[in-house]
């Protein structure tokens, strides 16, 4: 499938940014049916057509009207890294001239791809370098899923995306009606057709939008814990102080509910000396055990001028042993990508800070020097 994408340009109406219900209503807008919604996307997604002209089963006045009115475009890639395991970053640039990344992780049976959702983050969790970039913007539905179909343009047909993280940079739930739209579109038969369990949703914890996502979408859920205790949670993911670990796991539970056997999937980042004791073990033990879960261990990737540093790999060992023995189903995240700056919490794009975060950092770091 070759997509012949192109940069947006503002004066036309970008139809990427649109899922299947946002087309239905764009095209009833131009007096169509709803149908030509599923024809457009399977012409998009499943066809690799982006010509108007070559669309054959619409009428030559709407493929007219599309061709003057309309664009199909999506960001473009200006820089690839190729990692010694396999693992692929691409670093691709938006319309405001800032520049995202997105990783590929190839395994045995599955191709995973790693998405942003915006440039930069407002969150500032103090283990993750994509927090300490500061935030310019939300990414567009067109600059989420733009991301998915240039990145299986260059993987071509011997790299098939099977399963889909919002893992990248930002919180998605920050960004929930493009983020929602995109993953629609990840999940609708007539554009990608990824199974709800193979695309998933990462959180650090935005409790009233876990509710809404709840109610709207039922991908799959994870969730960026990292800490037992509020103390500890509210310095390693300061959103913590908003929306506490009580009210957290309630929202968890309420999500786990949406079909049987479903689990809500918690991350843990181990920071040596900081949250790997066997007391914090024993307090996740307790904390799982509330919510049907598993949990991914995360070794901490180091990026420059970071306060910690990684648990030792006994530790790690210890931990898992502990929390497998008490029933909960625990992985250690391998590591991937890590000699391109392309593992977890490592993303750092280009971002022009609006919210003048670094500045204040570096206000704060110049008086406690003095």
């Amino acid at each position: 499938m070759n997509f012949a994408l192109a940069p947006a340009k503002d004066t036309l109406i970008n139809l990427l940014d649109f899922d299947r219900k946002g087309l239905a209503a764009f095209f009833a807008g131009l007096g169509e049916k709803p149908f030509r919604a599923g024809q457009l996307l399977k012409w998009i997604y499943q066809e690799g057509v982006t010509d108007f002209d070559s669309m054959t089963n619409f009428s030559k006045s709407l493929r007219a009207y599309l061709q003057e009115n309309c664009q199909i475009a999506a960001p473009q890639i200006v820089l690839e890294k190729n990692a010694s395991d396999g693992t692929r970053k691409w670093v691709v640039e938006t319309t405001c001239g800032n520049r995202v990344e997105t990783v590929f992780i190839p395994e045995e049976s599955r191709g995973t791809l790693c998405v942003s959702s915006q440039i930069g983050c407002a969150l500032a969790c103090t283990f993750c370098s994509t927090a300490q970039q500061g935030f310019n913007r939300n990414l567009t539905t067109a600059e989420i899923i733009g991301q998915l179909m240039a990145a299986q343009q260059r993987l071509g047909s011997a790299n098939k995306i099977t399963n889909v993280v919002m893992m990248g940079m930002g919180e998605p739930l920050l960004n929930f009606d493009n983020v929602v739209a995109a993953m629609n579109l990840m999940t609708d038969d007539f554009a990608y057709g990824l199974s709800k369990r193979r695309v998933t949703i990462s959180t650090s914890g935005v409790v009233p939008a876990i509710y809404r996502l709840t109610e709207v979408c039922d991908v799959s859920l994870a969730v960026s814990l990292h800490a037992v205790t509020d103390e500890l949670r509210d310095q390693l993911v300061p959103i913590n102080k908003k929306y506490p670990i009580d009210e957290l796991m309630a929202a968890c539970r309420e999500n786990a509910k949406l079909a049987p056997r479903r689990t809500v999937t918690f991350e843990y980042v181990m920071l040596n000396g900081v949250n790997d004791s066997t007391e914090d073990a024993k307090g996740l033990i307790k904390l799982l055990k509330t919510v049907p879960s598993k949990l991914n261990l995360i070794p901490f990737n180091p990026f420059p001028n970071s306060p910690y540093t990684c648990s030792s790999n006994n530790r790690v060992h210890l931990f898992k042993t502990m929390l497998s023995e008490a029933g909960i189903v625990t992985t250690v995240r391998k590591t991937r990508g890590e000699d391109i700056d392309a593992a977890c919490g490592q993303l750092v794009g280009q971002v022009a800070d609006r919210s003048r975060r670094q500045q204040k950092l570096n206000t704060v770091r110049v008086n406690d020097a003095a």
